[in-house]
């Protein structure tokens, strides 16, 4: 973590988002956050700097990035709006640039990658999203095409259910198929922070579960 100065959060205002901000201040790290609704963001620290913007805005993620070496993303698809994860993840890669910025995301079991070799019940969920939210899933996979093309040091984290107890536990990884059905919120923020100083899962797109 010596090399991590300051770290950009987008999606910190969500559910799984705020565990991992909490997890990043208890670490002493300083923070930019992303957040369309300041107003509604509780969580306080001197470590947060926040920047009023939306992830679907390049010259709101240009300013967000701004002195920062390493971006968390735990933002999700909303209700009823744009398409979010590929138009995302190009405006942070264009953010990023040439720089050495590691950029750590979030996503659903559902993405597929060429080294996958999942089980019945990966299967399973991948095809119900499929056919039950096609334009996202497919939106999502575009996300993890972009990244796989990039030059940038990025790491794909793939999830199955979010339980949002707390209660951390062990966190088994997999790079091939979802090695359970479920995990906390808590072991995700955890997992993704790890991520900031460990090469392990460089350039991959591992699945974690408890």
């Amino acid at each position: 973590m010596e090399r991590i100065q300051k770290i950009a959060v987008i999606g910190g205002g969500g559910r799984t988002g705020q565990y991992l901000v909490n997890q990043l201040i208890e670490k002493g790290i300083s923070l930019k956050l992303l957040l369309r609704h300041p107003e509604n963001f509780t969580i306080q620290s001197s470590l947060i700097e926040i920047v009023h913007g939306d992830v679907l805005d390049a010259q709101a993620v240009d300013k967000l990035m701004e002195g920062c070496n390493a971006v968390l993303s735990t933002v999700g698809q909303r209700k009823d709006e744009p398409l979010v994860a590929s138009q995302a993840c190009i405006n942070i890669l264009n953010a990023i640039g040439d720089k050495p910025v590691r950029y750590i995301v979030l996503a659903g079991l559902n993405v597929d990658t060429p080294s996958d070799r999942k089980g019945e019940e990966t299967a399973k969920a991948t095809e119900w999203m499929h056919a039950t939210f096609p334009a996202i899933h497919e939106d999502r996979q575009k996300s993890y095409s972009i990244l796989a093309h990039s030059n940038a040091e990025w790491i794909m984290v793939r999830v199955p259910y979010i339980g949002f107890n707390g209660n951390r536990a062990e966190v088994k990884v997999n790079e091939t198929d979802s090695p359970g059905s479920k995990i906390d919120a808590a072991d995700i923020a955890a997992f993704m922070i790890g991520q900031l100083a460990d090469d392990t899962w460089l350039r991959k797109a591992p699945f974690i579960s408890n």
